[in-house]
C-alpha cells in the first residue's frame, strides 16, 4: 500500500491509542491489517458516515471526526458564508455509545476554531432532538454522534440541515467535496481549552428543548384527563440506550402513569449486554426481556426504543400470548389515532383556527403499506410517497408546510419509524412512544386492544398484508443482470409507453397482469402522461416498483450498504374481502411466483440468507 497514507495517520493522529496501534502494525510489517485500517475511506452521504470504531481512515475515531468537522464547518460557510454560520451555530448532540460524547467535543472543536456558535448538549440525548433543536434555534444545521441500533463496536455521524430534517444531494456530495479538502488537522483540534477560551460561543440548549419539545408533546393529546385516570401498566425498554429518563418525562408531560422498567436494560450500556442486536425491530428475540418485566408487572402493552430513541417498537399480550406488531401495523394504527385527533380536537374546539382537514399530510416511503393511501382515498387527507428514508418525507413535508399546500400530521416507514407531529421533521421515537400509549388507553375506554382496532380498521379500509425479503449477492454484475432482464423482457410489455427510456417490462406474473410500472432507475412511471415520475431518479441503483391486477404492489430494488437485492411486496385488499388467513396465502403465494420469474434467484445465483 501506499506508505504516504500510514505516514499522514502517525503525522496526524494525537490519540495515543489509536497512533500506537498504527505504529505497531507498521513496525512490525502488518501490510494487510493496515490496507484493511486505511482503506477504503469512509465516504460521507445523505446519512452521514457510520462504521466501526478502529484506527485509520476506514474507521470511526478521532481523526476522521475532525477531518468530517472540518469539511462540515467549511461547506457550511461556503453556503451560508461566514457571518451567517457565526451567528445562526450548530448543534451538536451524542448517544450513550463509546467515544460519542468525545466526538460531540471535537466537533465543537472545529466549530469554534472558525468562529461559530455552537449548542452543544451537555448529556446524551434522543436522536430528534437534534433537529427539533435546529428548527427551534434557526441553526444551520445539527449533528448527531450515534449508530442508531447497529452493534456496540459501531459509531456514526448525522448531519442535520437548517430546514431540519436530514441531508439530500448535494448536500452530501459538497461535505465529502469539502472533507477532501480539509484532511490535516486545524491548528487547535485537538485542543480542548478552547471551550474556556471561546465560552461565549458555547451554550448548553438541552433545558429550553426540554421545556418546548414536552409541551409540544403535551399540546398534542387528544384528552389528558383521560390519560390521568387510567390505571394501564405500560412498560417501556430502551434497550440500553438513551429513552428511559426521557420516555418519563414524557409520560409524565402527558399525564400518564410511569412505564414498568426493564431493570436489566434502562440504564445506557454501550455494551448493550442483554441483546445480540439492540434493534427493538428484531421482535420477540430482542423484547424478551421486556416480555418478563411486563408479565412480572402485570402489564400487556410494552413499548420499547431503539438505542437512540427514533425507533419504536410495540408488543400487546392478548389471549395469553404476546404479539409484536409490524411497523406496517403500527403505522397504520398510529395514522388513524393521529387522523382522529385531529377530527375530534376540531369537534371539541370548533372556533379554533385549525387549517382545514383536506389539507392535512401523512406520508410513507415507498416500500411500506399503502394503507394510508386507502384511508385517505376515504377520508379525504393528503397522502404522498417518497424515497426510502424519512430525509426524503422530513424535506417533502417542510417543502409543502412551507408552500401552505399542507400541514403534516403522521409519517411513517416499514422499519419502525414514527413522526407524530410536524416537529421535529424525522422519526421520533419518545414522541410515537407516547402516542401509542394515549392509543392503548384511548381503546381500552372502548373495550379494544390495538389488535382488535387494526382488525376494525381493516375492515373499513381494506386488509393489508406484507411479505418482504431479501438475496444475498456478492457480484454487482449478477444483480445488474436480473435487472437488465426486468427492463428487456420476453414479453415485450410497456414498450410503447417506456420508449423514451427503452425498455420494456414484463406484462404478466403467473396469471397476473402488471398494471403499473415505477422505475426509478432508468426515469419511467406508467401512470403519468409524460412517463416521468414525481419520485427523484438515481443512476447508481437498482429500484423498480410493479401493480398488480389481484391488488399486490411489489418493489424490488438494490441495498445502497449491503450486497442484497431486497423485496418488498404487500396485498392491498379491499374493504369487502374478510378473509386474512386466505389473503395472506395468496400473497404467500403470489410471492413465491415473484421471487421466480421476476427475481429469478436461481439463474442469478443468488443466495438465500441464513436464518440464525
Amino acid at each position: 500500500m501506499a506508505e504516504s497514507e500510514v505516514d499522514q495517520w502517525l503525522r496526524w493522529d494525537k490519540n495515543p491509542e489509536t497512533r500506537e496501534r498504527v505504529l505497531n502494525l507498521q513496525t512490525k510489517g502488518e501490510e494487510m491489517q493496515l490496507i484493511r485500517l486505511m482503506r477504503p475511506r469512509l465516504k460521507f452521504g445523505t446519512a452521514g458516515i457510520r462504521g466501526e470504531m478502529k484506527p485509520g481512515f476506514a474507521g470511526m475515531n478521532d481523526l476522521v471526526i475532525i477531518q468530517t468537522s472540518q469539511g462540515l464547518v467549511s461547506y457550511l460557510e461556503s453556503v451560508f458564508g461566514q457571518r451567517a454560520i457565526q451567528e445562526r451555530g450548530v448543534v451538536i448532540g451524542f448517544d450513550a455509545r463509546y467515544n460519542s460524547s468525545h466526538w460531540a467535543q471535537l466537533t465543537a472543536l472545529a466549530c469554534l476554531e472558525k468562529g461559530v456558535r455552537v449548542y452543544l448538549f451537555s448529556r446524551i440525548v434522543p436522536t430528534p432532538f437534534v433537529p427539533y433543536t435546529v428548527t427551534l434555534k434557526r441553526a444551520v444545521c445539527g449533528v448527531m454522534v450515534t449508530a442508531s441500533h447497529n452493534p456496540k463496536q459501531d459509531n456514526g455521524y448525522k448531519v442535520y440541515w437548517e430546514n431540519g430534517p436530514q441531508i439530500i444531494s448535494p448536500h452530501d456530495k459538497g461535505i465529502q467535496m469539502s472533507i477532501e479538502q480539509n484532511l490535516e488537522p486545524w491548528a487547535n483540534a485537538w485542543d480542548l481549552k478552547l471551550f474556556e477560551t471561546n465560552k461565549s460561543l458555547v451554550s448548553d440548549p438541552i433545558e429550553e428543548v426540554l421545556r418546548s419539545y414536552y409541551g409540544q408533546l403535551e399540546g398534542g393529546s387528544l384528552d389528558l384527563a383521560t390519560n390521568a385516570a387510567s390505571d394501564m401498566r405500560i412498560t417501556f425498554t430502551p434497550m440500553h440506550g438513551v429513552g428511559q429518563e426521557y420516555m418519563e418525562r414524557a409520560f409524565e408531560a402527558c399525564q400518564l402513569k410511569p412505564p414498568l422498567r426493564v431493570p436489566e436494560q434502562c440504564d445506557p450500556d454501550p455494551e448493550f449486554s442483554t441483546v445480540r442486536f439492540p434493534n427493538p425491530e428484531e421482535g420477540k428475540s430482542a423484547l424478551n426481556l421486556a416480555m418478563k418485566a411486563a408479565d412480572a408487572g402485570g402489564s400487556r402493552l410494552i413499548i420499547a426504543n431503539d438505542p437512540d430513541s427514533d425507533r419504536t417498537a410495540v408488543a400487546e399480550k392478548e389471549a395469553g400470548s404476546w404479539r409484536v406488531f409490524t411497523g406496517n401495523e403500527i403505522g397504520s394504527l398510529l395514522g388513524w389515532w393521529m387522523w382522529h385527533i385531529q377530527v375530534l380536537k376540531r369537534q371539541q374546539n370548533p372556533d379554533k383556527d385549525w387549517p382545514p382537514l383536506e389539507k392535512c399530510l401523512m406520508l410513507a416511503s415507498t416500500v411500506s403499506s399503502k394503507f394510508l393511501r386507502a384511508m385517505a382515498k376515504r377520508e379525504g387527507f393528503q397522502f404522498e410517497e417518497t424515497l426510502t428514508g424519512f430525509k426524503w418525507m422530513g424535506n417533502l413535508a417542510y417543502d409543502l408546510q412551507k408552500q401552505g399546500a399542507a400541514y403534516l400530521i403522521f409519517a411513517f416507514e416499514e422499519a419502525i419509524g414514527f413522526l407524530c407531529s410536524n416537529l421535529p421533521l424525522d422519526k421520533d421515537g419518545i414522541s410515537g412512544g407516547v402516542r401509542v400509549a394515549e392509543l392503548a388507553i384511548y381503546l381500552q375506554r372502548e373495550g379494544l386492544t390495538l389488535g382488535q382496532k387494526l382488525n376494525e380498521l381493516y375492515c373499513k379500509y381494506g386488509f393489508h398484508t406484507s411479505l418482504n425479503g431479501y438475496f444475498i449477492c456478492h457480484e454487482p454484475s449478477r444483480i445488474d443482470a436480473m435487472f437488465h432482464e426486468l427492463r428487456n423482457h420476453s414479453d415485450g410489455g410497456w414498450k410503447k409507453e417506456a420508449a423514451a427510456v427503452g425498455a420494456s417490462y414484463p406484462l404478466f406474473c403467473g396469471d397476473h397482469r402488471v398494471t403499473y410500472v415505477r422505475d426509478l432507475t432508468l426515469g419511467f412511471d406508467s401512470s403519468h402522461s409524460n412517463g416521468i415520475p414525481k419520485l427523484p431518479v438515481s443512476k447508481t441503483s437498482h429500484m423498480i416498483t410493479f401493480r398488480f391486477d389481484n391488488g399486490c404492489e411489489a418493489t424490488i430494488r438494490t441495498s445502497g450498504t449491503e450486497p442484497k437485492v431486497k423485496y418488498y411486496t404487500e396485498l392491498c385488499a379491499t374493504p369487502d374481502k374478510k378473509d386474512q388467513e386466505l389473503l395472506k396465502a395468496e400473497l404467500a403465494t403470489f410471492v413465491t411466483t415473484l421471487i421466480q420469474e421476476f427475481m429469478q434467484p436461481d439463474k442469478f445465483k443468488f443466495e438465500v440468507p441464513k436464518l440464525d
